[in-house]
């Protein structure tokens, strides 16, 4: 047991030195692709600056983690489903950048076929973890404990599940730091799950995420020298919903992601309040924008965010002691 906690820092380190090795020759290789970020007319004008700054930084991420993990976790089946679900959400980000930042057409990936190949992606580790893992189709409520077997009803809540992480980093991920931070303390969370549910490698692979995050935020907090776009943010919500899913802590993701919870909430409620009654009930949507507009530095949101994230990561925690 404390075996798989050394290695988990062990691969934590090396996510983190890759990822600071990474930096210096992925920066200005992305910069000399010219696969600048392009910044919404109708954002924040303090975000004008940003324009240009390199985007598709979540290959750094990709890559730390797949290789810390492989490192110090071999052959674990667990480990290795949950670096295929990371990497596969993160090829859907990546195709959606490259569409927007190399082919020029600002509208990337159609959100069609986004959700279609997140479908997928989450129908195949619903059946994974169904027929191969002979995981049960239960699910279990924080601080009650409470056992529900959903049957086949499973497959979709999965999906739903894997869509609703995936997206939810990708709409959080819109201040320098701000996602990679968030996700820290989501996957320290997390490992801490893993080792209460006897999922002892996978605290390997949430520690190679939690290092790799470190790492790229040296590149990334304000002000930011690369972006990390949908490659990274699609992978960590990808990696986190698959490593939830393996832990039977589905609905506890929910509230330790808290910050990516309310970043969609906050999105969908601004739709529906415009398509409804006309009127925005936030200055702009994601959430984090509303601040931004209210007069807040960027830095002061990115770290009240954090913060946080901090909070609902400890309750989350709490919650799941009668679950573990």
């Amino acid at each position: 047991m404390h075996g798989y906690i050394t290695n988990a820092l062990i691969a934590g380190g090396i996510a983190v030195l890759i990822s600071l090795a990474m930096g210096p020759f992925m920066i200005p290789f992305l910069t000399r692709l010219k696969v600048g970020q392009s910044i919404r007319a109708e954002g924040p004008q303090r975000h004008y600056a940003k324009a240009g700054t390199p985007t598709m930084g979540g290959v750094i991420i990709i890559t730390a983690v797949m290789v810390a993990s492989f490192i110090t976790a071999g052959a674990s089946a667990e480990v290795l489903t949950a670096v295929l679900v990371f990497v596969a959400c993160g090829a859907i980000g990546f195709w959606d950048d490259y569409i927007k930042v190399v082919l020029k057409r600002s509208l990337g990936l159609r959100a069609r076929d986004k959700l279609v190949l997140q479908l997928i992606i989450g129908l195949a580790l619903a059946l994974l973890l169904l027929w191969y893992f002979h995981r049960q189709p239960q699910i279990v409520i924080p601080f009650i404990g409470t056992v529900y077997d959903l049957g086949i009803l499973y497959i979709p809540f999965l999906i739903c599940v894997l869509m609703g992480s995936t997206n939810g980093v990708n709409l959080t991920d819109g201040l320098d730091g701000l996602a990679a931070g968030v996700t820290f303390f989501v996957v320290i969370a997390l490992g801490a799950v893993c080792f209460m549910t006897k999922h002892y490698n996978l605290i390997i692979f949430c520690g190679s995420l939690a290092g790799a995050c470190v790492g790229f935020l040296v590149f990334n907090r304000h002000p930011a020298r690369v972006f990390m776009g949908d490659t990274g943010s699609m992978a960590i919500g990808g990696g986190v919903a698959a490593v939830a899913a393996l832990c039977q802590a589905e609905i506890v993701l929910v509230i330790i992601g808290g910050v990516y919870v309310l970043e969609t909430l906050s999105v969908a409620a601004q739709v529906v309040s415009y398509q409804t009654t006309g009127k925005r009930i936030l200055l702009m949507a994601p959430l984090h924008h509303h601040y931004e507009l209210r007069g807040w530095p960027e830095t002061k949101v990115v770290y009240f965010f954090w913060a946080l994230s901090f909070v609902f990561t400890v309750i989350g925690l709490l919650g799941f002691r009668h679950m573990g």
